[in-house]
């Protein structure tokens, strides 16, 4: 069941998650999230990477799509050195 609890957003910007809410959901320092924001509402969405496991079916479903599309190995060397370019 979702908990609810009031915070306060800092001078600096930061906002403390309630501790119970930290502790249910297991978030531990360093955690990181997504922020989303729309109008009067924020979401914070943990970020984590997938497990071991799930990255052979993450990378047979990737390459599915990007057959799908009609995209080539060179498109996608291309794609990425770009965006290595842009950092």
């Amino acid at each position: 069941m979702a908990r609810l609890a009031t915070t306060k957003l800092s001078s600096k910007g930061q906002v403390v998650i309630p501790e119970e809410i930290r502790n249910e959901l297991g978030l531990l320092p360093g955690a990181q999230f997504v922020v989303v924001g729309d109008r009067d509402v924020i979401i914070l969405k943990t970020v984590t990477a997938p497990a071991m496991k799930d990255y052979d079916s993450i990378i047979a479903k990737t390459r599915r799509q990007a057959r799908r599309a009609g995209m080539k190995r060179a498109d996608i060397e291309k794609a990425v050195l770009a965006a290595r370019r842009s950092r």
